[in-house]
């Protein structure tokens, strides 16, 4: 612990004790680092929760360009998903339920976009110009896997670049993913040839009109909202798609560590 005021976004001593090993450890060669990987957190968790700009980070937190350091090169090694996916399994554990989900359900969120950069469009749809996230989540609400793709990509194309991207991960129990009607289709087929999974279509009953909670897709939906509590994410504001995706597993991060002891 430093001896400077602590801000709301801190890691508790509980919940550093947590999320340390999973870190990467200090290389025994070169220059011994500064800043323990404990602030440097605090100060993404920071970013993360307020909203600011790097540059407007607070002085008495790491330098604003060793902080973006840090997380630029975990952006790259992906250590924010493996972080996230071991927090995951511990939170379904606590919460007594198998490591590996056996379902899960996808959506897309439609942001505007603050900034230039690249992968931006326009979601006809929605009638939002910025950036699409797709994500899936287990029936907990807690991030399997987050794409970061151009608003104006279909869902179902999003979809299928994001199961290509976790299919590797070791899912051995997942046999059914819950969606919307924006999914259906060829998808339902390609994902059970790739897969083995069972994509369940869950529509809107019939002549209902404006808002209403449906089985299953309420607890997406309220993810998305988990992430939009966090300013950073209220909006797109990042120039790499890469970028908004890490910061997304941050936020989520941040909420699984509030859960465990």
């Amino acid at each position: 612990m430093t001896n400077r005021k602590t801000y709301l976004t801190d890691l508790q001593d509980s919940e550093w004790a947590v999320i340390e090993p999973e870190l990467p450890k200090a290389n025994q060669r070169g220059r011994p680092r500064k800043h323990s990987l404990r602030e440097i957190l605090n100060a993404i968790f920071y970013v993360v929760k307020n909203g600011c700009v790097w540059a407007a980070l607070p002085h008495d937190l790491p330098a604003y360009k060793t902080v973006y350091g840090y997380f630029r090169a975990w952006c790259l090694s992906g250590l924010w998903k493996r972080v996230n996916d071991c927090l995951r399994r511990l939170v379904r554990r606590k919460a007594k339920r198998r490591v590996n989900p056996s379902a899960a359900i996808i959506d897309s969120q439609a942001v505007k976009s603050g900034e230039g950069g690249v992968e931006r469009g326009f979601d006809v749809g929605k009638l939002t110009w910025g950036r699409k996230r797709h994500i899936l989540v287990d029936t907990l609400g807690l991030l399997l896997g987050v794409l970061v793709s151009s608003a104006g990509v279909q869902d179902r194309d999003g979809a299928r670049s994001l199961f290509e991207q976790i299919c590797h991960d070791p899912w051995r129990r997942m046999q059914k993913v819950w969606a919307d009607g924006a999914y259906a289709g060829e998808l339902i087929r390609w994902l059970q040839h790739l897969l083995g999974w069972t994509l369940e279509i869950v529509d809107k009953l019939p002549g209902h009109k404006g808002f209403q909670v449906l089985p299953r897709r309420w607890v997406v939906e309220r993810t998305f909202a988990w992430i939009t509590r966090n300013r950073r994410l209220a909006r797109d504001y990042e120039r790499l798609p890469r970028h908004s995706e890490a910061f997304i597993y941050a936020a989520m991060i941040r909420l699984m560590l509030k859960r465990l002891p």
